[in-house]
């Protein structure tokens, strides 16, 4: 990291970075469709190169991330050819096809290898002691989900991600007032073009604002917006009870199927096992967007719209309707955290279970190796939707990542 600050002119610049190389292999059973195009395993890897750019003179500042990236992976080759409902469950590329400035540029994109570049941060901003604004691309995180999150639906992680470091930005103008009893009101509205057209529209953007209250032991949110076209109202909070936190987030959308609710709530704590540090949650998430009959093959899930609208804008990564979420870091030493995850489909029922080990193996060197295992019957969430041939499913068996990190 280099930090340059000019007394004089009151100006400081940022350069930053990191580096990081990651592979994954994927398993697959034999009735699984996948089994028919890569056998029984798949190989994965890329390269990520980000540069993070920040100058600040007194009230305006500056903001840009350049990211390099290198793809050389089956996938590529997959999903370069998945016909358009299938597209949406598996990604190819990032792009900027429906956001306001195109910053993506692929150099080669052929066989299972791909290069690109583009800049994930690019804004302006105005900030004093009490009043924030900033224009162009950027990230927000709103809501009080720690795996699931209702209230965050501009790029949300996929609750199993592993590196939850970076959020995709988005095109937006971005204000916030801050109040002197620690309560603000944030506002945001995103631009988008139509994926067909190409054009700005306002159906295809957000407007929405979020009010924070502190209290002593508590904390609140309201919500309002305009997104896609649906009008949203939520309402969230968070409190400390004997030692934990409880946590929670109700989001009601009034969309073309009529209104549907979200809701997430969760239970945290943190204590000591074995003379190691532990802190866990447990949380609930109720996806009003959901599969209500079980059915999560894509032609079932073409006929649910609004799900699959959300699935393809990023906003939602589950099929069912009722899942429960738990998790415990444990602080095996300071340098080595162990986190097992369970994700479960109550209504299946079917699971991931994931193992994700983070060692800090020396000052600005992290490894983090992931093992994730589905369980479930064919058919279900986790064990492998069915596809459109009889006798084959979109199903995965077991998996291994390892992702390095090195920070400048």
């Amino acid at each position: 990291m280099l930090l340059v600050s000019g007394n004089a002119l009151a100006t400081d610049i940022d350069l930053s970075g990191r580096v990081s190389p990651q592979a994954a292999v994927t398993t697959y059973p034999a009735n699984s469709i996948f089994d028919e195009v890569f056998g029984s395993s798949s190989f994965d890897s890329s390269a990520d190169a980000r540069v993070i750019f920040g100058l600040k003179h007194k009230a305006l500042d500056l903001k840009i991330d350049y990211q390099l990236i290198g793809i050389y992976a089956d996938r590529l080759e997959l999903t370069r050819e998945l016909p358009p409902e299938l597209q949406v469950l598996y990604r190819h590329l990032p792009d900027d096809r429906t956001r306001l400035f195109d910053l993506t540029h692929v150099f080669t994109d052929s066989g299972k290898t791909a290069v690109l570049q583009r800049l994930d941060r690019l804004s302006v901003g105005f900030a004093t002691d009490h009043v924030v604004m900033r224009f162009g691309r950027q990230a927000i995180t709103w809501g009080n989900g720690l795996m699931f999150n209702v209230m965050d639906i501009f790029n949300p992680f996929d609750p199993a991600a592993v590196d939850k470091e970076f959020k995709t930005g988005d095109d937006m103008i971005y204000g916030q007032v801050l109040q002197n009893n620690g309560n603000d009101i944030q506002g945001v509205m995103v631009f988008r073009r139509d994926p067909i057209t190409g054009d700005v529209e306002a159906d295809q953007g957000s407007l929405a604002l979020k009010y924070h209250h502190m209290g002593g032991s508590s904390e609140i949110d309201a919500l309002a917006a305009q997104h896609y076209g649906d009008t949203l109202l939520g309402v969230g909070a968070n409190v400390s009870i004997g030692g934990g936190v409880l946590r929670g987030d109700l989001v009601v959308a009034d969309t073309e199927d009529g209104t549907i609710p979200s809701f997430v709530t969760s239970w945290s704590q943190s204590w000591i096992w074995g003379g190691k540090n532990v802190s866990g949650f447990a949380e609930y998430f109720y996806n009003g967007f959901g599969q209500s009959d079980g059915c999560y093959s894509p032609i079932c899930l073409a006929e649910n719209l609004e799900l699959y609208k959300r699935i393809a804008r990023g906003e939602l990564f589950n099929l069912g309707r009722h899942y429960l979420a738990l998790s415990a870091m444990i602080e095996v030493s300071p340098l080595f955290l162990l986190t097992p995850n369970l994700f479960v489909n109550l209504t299946d029922p079917s699971a991931l279970v994931q193992l994700v080990l983070q060692n800090d193996l020396r000052e600005n060197l992290l490894l983090w190796s992931a093992i994730a295992v589905p369980v479930g019957a064919d058919g279900t969430e986790f064990g492998g939707a069915a596809s459109e041939i009889p006798g084959l499913y979109l199903s995965a068996g077991p998996s291994v990542s390892v992702q390095l990190v090195w920070y400048w």
